[in-house]
């Protein structure tokens, strides 16, 4: 069986056909014969066994019951119309009820006929029913086909259609019976490795198994080729770039690092700034582009990282730029490095939406003629009008907020591409990291700067409002300011939440002036507006903020040192976490305080309990890639999000590993994957890279 056949689209399969092709399309992205084989059963039912009427409780999901069929009949009308009927056996009698799909099970009741019935049981008006249960008469069943059923994921689209898990299970079971052979997808020196079974037994059995040892191996297989190939594609690409990518070689670590390193160093660089510097050097120096993570927590000192690493550039005569996501995060940036570089012989400039023209065409000209040495800006950076002399580095601040096209076009105004620095406060776990940022050479910052104290967390419930009061003013009158941040801007009658004007003008009775100033920001106030109140609050003219999670990123206020968080189980780890870090800037102790009402789900108090046990970004990541899944997690890269089908990267970490193992140790001694017994791995290859998401660009 050839691989074109498996690329036939969908529609030609009996009993699909145009319209389910479309539905199938849009609502499970399958198009073709082989994404179908692709979309694997979420769980399998063992069919083979049989329980009484009587035997049903709470303690089973499904049951499957032997007996005859009575009294169908119709009952309410339009819009509220359902049909009922009920199954007897020798042990009692069970009401079963259908809301949709009234006509078809009509058409299949017959009288006097035994039917087997499978299905959920509901419990209602004190008795147990079966709503929307599997029919089908003893005569057609399978009993040797049926001890392990598949069941697979649909939608209510798919379900108006007859396209429900065994809609899905027909049509899979057709196609399966039109195929002699599968084209094998690894090579036989990984199959014999591993002891695989072969793809063909692996696909049969993940849909059809005929025993659950062989489901066993058919997903161990099929779990391991997704990881692996993904694997192959990320190392495969780091290969190509680091080998065949030239870049600019920066030889000099000269007079400015050196001037700045020795008199204008605001303090020791820990270990691992120093570790991480090093890194960068030895990529800026190799005559390959860098491409290059570095992970920091918040606090952890990245900034003034970049700003050495700029240094090194312009030591070498090239200019540097730092694109930021937001305005008040390249304002953060332009005043952190302009502050660090005040007394040294350097031109750094802020450009943003905001810049007035004039000034804006002062920079553009500073930039072609290479007066201006450092850039700081949002995505205006990348307008073809901003036009560099010689850009050597770039480095991009809280990448997963631009898109691939926006990153691109900034390191592509050089005929040879810069070095690029990717920077982010979100931590990610390892596993993570492996797998979706695994082309690229990563560093971690994991020590704070000197001087720094861990912020002390602390949960309160809503009663202890009034003691939280007392502590604010208390911190308020040690010269501190404090953040109150609020998860809604404007009353939702749907979530039982405080909103941010509520919470003002709670704040407001309770800290009124002259004493006290609160400030307001939200994702809805204009720019100017919002820009306004963020300066007064730095300037120390308010001593509260009051925000939506517009403040996540990008204030550094070393004299806020309180951060109160309401109603903090409806926000993630992650948002937690990054929200926590505006405080602990300065030298004084600093405090989270999350607030929330008792009634917590056991994610949310395993949230709100982690907060409170660790400040350690990285550990928190790990929970938070446990409680949301991978595919969930805050700053995972755009051109590239997990879409893995079978295999999990928490479960599945040692097999993971095994993986990258591979996929290094074939690349090691064939990176082209020319030799004979890896065509077939370069194949496919080429086959997942035409209908699957980019692996590789992060740049």
């Amino acid at each position: 069986m050839s691989y074109e056949f498996l690329k036939t689209p969908i529609e030609y399969l009996k009993g699909v056909g145009p319209k389910r092709a479309a539905l199938l399309r849009s609502e499970l992205n399958i198009s073709t014969f082989d994404d179908l084989l692709n979309y694997f059963p979420f769980r399998y039912v063992d069919r083979s066994t049989f329980s009484n009427i009587n035997e049903i409780d709470n303690d089973q999901t499904y049951f499957q019951l032997k007996g005859k069929i009575l009294q169908p009949q119709i009952v309410g009308a339009a819009r509220a119309k359902r049909l009922t009927a009920y199954l007897k056996d020798d042990t009692g009698i069970i009401e079963l009820v259908w809301f949709q799909g009234i006509n078809w099970a009509l058409e299949k009741i017959k009288a006097d006929v035994e039917y087997i019935v499978f299905g959920k049981p509901n419990y209602f008006n004190g008795k147990f029913n079966l709503s929307h249960p599997e029919i089908e008469p003893v005569e057609d069943f399978d009993i040797l086909s049926s001890q392990l059923r598949p069941f697979y994921p649909s939608t209510e689209k798919l379900k108006s259609k007859n396209l429900n898990s065994r809609g899905i299970a027909k049509l899979t079971k057709l196609l399966i019976s039109q195929i002699e052979t599968l084209p094998e997808t690894l090579s036989p020196q990984v199959i014999n490795r591993f002891k695989f079974v072969s793809r063909h037994t692996a696909i049969i059995n993940i849909h059809y198994p005929e025993n659950k040892e062989l489901l066993n191996k058919a997903t161990t297989r099929l779990k391991f080729e997704e990881l692996f190939f993904i694997q192959l594609a990320l190392l495969r690409y780091k290969y190509v770039r680091t080998i065949r990518l030239k870049g600019h070689v920066f030889k000099l670590v000269g007079d400015n690092f050196n001037t700045f390193y020795k008199r204008y160093l605001p303090f020791e660089l820990t270990n691992a700034q120093k570790r991480v510097i090093k890194e960068i050097r030895a990529d800026m120096g190799s005559g390959h582009q860098m491409n290059r993570l570095l992970q920091g927590d918040v606090g952890s000192g990245k900034t003034l990282v970049a700003l050495m690493c700029m240094l090194i550039a312009i030591d070498n005569g090239f200019q540097a730029s730092l694109m930021a996501p937001t305005e008040i995060l390249a304002q953060q940036h332009f005043k952190t490095i302009s502050d660090l570089l005040l007394g040294m012989d350097l031109k750094a400039k802020l450009l943003t939406g905001s810049t007035r023209k004039a000034e804006r065409q002062e920079i553009h000209d500073g930039l072609e003629s290479g007066v201006v040495n450092i850039i700081i800006g949002t995505h205006a950076l990348i307008e073809d009008t901003v036009q560099f002399k010689n850009l050597g580095l770039v480095i991009i601040d809280e990448q997963h907020r631009f898109g691939v096209e926006q990153r691109a076009r900034l390191w592509q105004k050089n005929e040879m591409p810069p070095h690029v620095l990717v920077m982010t406060a979100t931590p990610i776990p390892r596993t993570l990291a492996m797998t979706v940022y695994g082309d690229l050479d990563y560093s971690v910052i994991n020590e704070l700067p000197p001087g720094r104290k861990p912020v002390q967390t602390y949960h309160y419930y809503d009663n202890k409002r009034l003691m939280l009061y007392g502590f604010l003013k208390r911190k308020i009158a040690e010269g501190q300011q404090i953040y109150v941040v609020y998860p809604l801007i404007k009353e939702s009658e749907n979530l039982d939440l405080a909103d941010l004007m509520a919470g003002y003008e709670s704040l407001s009775r309770t800290f009124p002036l002259p004493d006290y100033a609160i400030s307001i920001v939200h994702g809805q106030m204009k720019t100017d507006e919002k820009d306004f109140e963020m300066q007064r609050f730095i300037k120390g003219e308010t001593q509260i903020m009051v925000a939506t999670t517009v403040i996540e990123v990008g204030v550094d206020i070393p004299n806020a040192s309180v951060m109160v968080i309401e109603n903090a189980e409806r926000f993630g780890l992650s948002q937690l976490h990054q929200l926590r870090g505006r405080v602990g800037r300065g030298a004084q102790q600093s405090f989270c305080i999350l607030m929330t009402s008792y009634k917590l789900t056991a994610d949310g108090k395993k949230r709100i309990d982690t907060m409170v046990k660790t400040t350690d970004g990285f550990k928190i990541a790990e929970v938070d890639m446990k409680l949301r899944g991978p595919g969930d997690m805050h700053g995972t890269r755009q051109s590239g999000m997990l879409d893995l089908r079978l295999a999990d990267i928490i479960r599945d970490e040692k097999m993971l590993r095994y993986a990258r193992d591979l996929a290094a140790e074939i690349l090691k001694s064939d990176p082209d994957l020319v030799k004979n017994n890896n065509h077939i791995l370069k194949e496919r290859l080429s086959q997942l890279k035409k209908h699957q998401k980019d692996w590789s660009l992060i740049s």
